[in-house]
Parts: structure tokens; sequence; C-alpha cells
């Protein structure tokens, strides 16, 4: 029996006893990758929307000088292909393992068109479907927000103030390791170290690997 992750928005408000007769009429199925597989090609037509059930994943896109950036980190629960299936576009983006994956794959013309039954279940799937739309075209837009800053700093501390007003505290944990920060930030991986150990000795955070604490005026700019 397929395991769905607590954390999986497409799959929200479903009772749990309602989901095997809905993956039956979903036609799912599901995958697995080994690390730096990839999932997802460049220029591939999507018919397809997967949500992560174990592992991670990167999306990727590269440069015209072949230096790839990282788009979003994908973990249990993440949902891939989502805009891409309701834009009928190919991608422009790759989607690789960077652990041991599974994914859970439907066509997306199942999930968008009512089951015989126009049971409970669906229609949530299709509500939570929309709310997935809108979640990640807000993404993009707040990594664009941060690729407009015209400083490192800046970027720096528009990524942590989002991650610190999505986790709703001043103590944030940052889902990617340095390669992934830097090349999310569009930066040079040595220049993010550099910059955060001037931020570091400034007193505007403190870090440890994935933790990082903003301190000070920052810790103050975040959402009641």
């Amino acid at each position: 029996m397929i395991q769905l992750p607590a954390s999986a928005p497409l799959f929200a408000h479903i009772p749990p006893a309602a989901l095997p007769a809905l993956l039956h009429c979903l036609q799912a199925v599901t995958r697995r990758y080994r690390p730096g597989q990839t999932v997802l090609w460049p220029g591939q037509q999507v018919s397809q929307v997967g949500v992560v059930l174990s592992g991670r994943a990167h999306s990727v896109k590269s440069d015209i000088t072949g230096k790839e950036v990282t788009i979003t980190l994908l973990v249990p629960g993440s949902s891939v292909g989502v805009l891409l299936a309701a834009s009928g576009r190919s991608s422009p983006v790759a989607v690789r393992a960077v652990s041991d994956l599974a994914v859970l794959f439907f066509p997306a013309d199942r999930l968008t068109g009512y089951c015989g039954r126009c049971c409970p279940a669906h229609r949530q799937l299709l509500t939570n479907y929309q709310a997935q739309l809108a979640a990640k075209a807000m993404a993009l837009h707040d990594r664009n927000d941060c690729l407009i800053r015209p400083t490192l700093r800046q970027k720096v501390l528009t990524y942590l103030l989002q991650l610190a007003g999505r986790q709703r505290r001043a103590d944030v944990v940052v889902p990617l390791d340095r390669a992934g920060m830097a090349q999310y930030l569009d930066a040079d991986r040595s220049a993010l170290s550099r910059e955060l150990s001037r931020m570091r000795a400034d007193g505007l955070i403190s870090f440890h690997k994935d933790h990082f604490q903003l301190l000070g005026p920052l810790a103050g700019q975040l959402p009641d």
C-alpha cells in the first residue's frame, strides 16, 4: 500500500480511508530513482503530476554558459510538474534525485477530470491542485524577489527573511546545503561563505550548518 507523506499538500484533507480508491482512479504508479538519476529532462513534455514519497531532489536550470542553478528543493510531500502539466509546455528544468527517491506519478488529465462518481475525495483533490498552482507561482515569485536584489548580502537577507516568515520564527532551518543555497541565489559558493561570515561578524546573523538565527533588528522584521 502506498504511504503518502502527511505533509503532501496535494492530498490534504482527504480521509486516509478514501485514498486507495482515489489513487486507483488516478492510475497512480510509484517510480524509484537512485542519487543522480534524472526524474525530468529539460525539453520533456509533461503530462503527469508527481508527489515525492521519500527522498530529496533538486530542480535545476542551466544558463547559456552551462552553469546549473538550483530552482527548487523537493522533499517528501513536494509536487513535481504541477505548473508544467497545467500549462502544456515542455519542461525548462531538469529534476534530479539527490538521494534515493520515490515519486508517485499519475496522469494530469486523471486529476483534472472528475471521476465517474464525482466523489468528495476527488473534489478535494481539485481544490488542493488549485492551491498548489498558486503555491508554485508564489515560490517562483519568492526566488525572483531574491535574485533582483543588487548585492549578495541583500539576496541572503531576503531569502532568510522569507524563510523566517514561513517558519514564523527568527531561528530557521535552511532546506539547502551551501552549494544549493549558492545556486538558488545565483552566487559563487565561496563568495556566499565569505558574505555569511561577514554578516555574522556584523551581528546580523548566527549560523551552524543549516540552522540560521536572525539577530537584532532583523528578528523584529518578522510578521506578527
